[in-house]
């Protein structure tokens, strides 16, 4: 085998219209272009969603909602839930372990919704006032 032997399969390579080359081929005279206006002559393009002046479509629609990039990596934590979960000291390794929060979460927050049972110690978690009144009640603490 030889470079100069090498080609392109059969099909692989389209040959290109020719335009310009009168009425017998059909793109004779307008090569394809229409009549008149912008995109028939050369150098005429636009760029994309332009109207002709008039207020394009996705500047005339409103902008709508807002999606947190924090979202993805912070979760929260009911109070109630943490009953189900055994030993004392409670940090984010274990809610991951328990699979209450995703295994991806950075950061977490207890809120109230529920009730509490047991003591318990929360550590390296932020929690609620009223979430921290309820584990307090419980007997439990929370570190910082």
């Amino acid at each position: 085998m030889f470079l100069n032997t090498i080609r392109s399969s059969e099909g692989a390579r389209k040959k290109s219209k020719r335009v310009g080359r009168g009425i017998g081929c059909t793109l004779g005279k307008t090569c394809g272009r229409g009549h008149k206006g912008q995109k028939s002559r050369s150098g005429g393009f636009h760029k994309v969603g332009f109207e002709g002046g008039q207020m394009p479509l996705q500047r005339r629609l409103p902008k709508v909602g807002f999606k947190s990039l924090i979202s993805k990596y912070s979760a929260e934590v009911r109070l109630h839930e943490l009953n189900n979960l055994s030993g004392e000291v409670i940090d984010l390794k274990i809610l991951i372990a328990a699979n209450i929060v995703p295994a991806f979460t950075k950061k977490a927050k207890i809120i109230k919704s529920g009730e509490l049972t047991k003591a318990v110690v929360i550590k390296g978690i932020k929690v609620t006032i009223g979430a921290k009144e309820s584990i307090e009640a419980a007997g439990g603490k929370v570190e910082v």
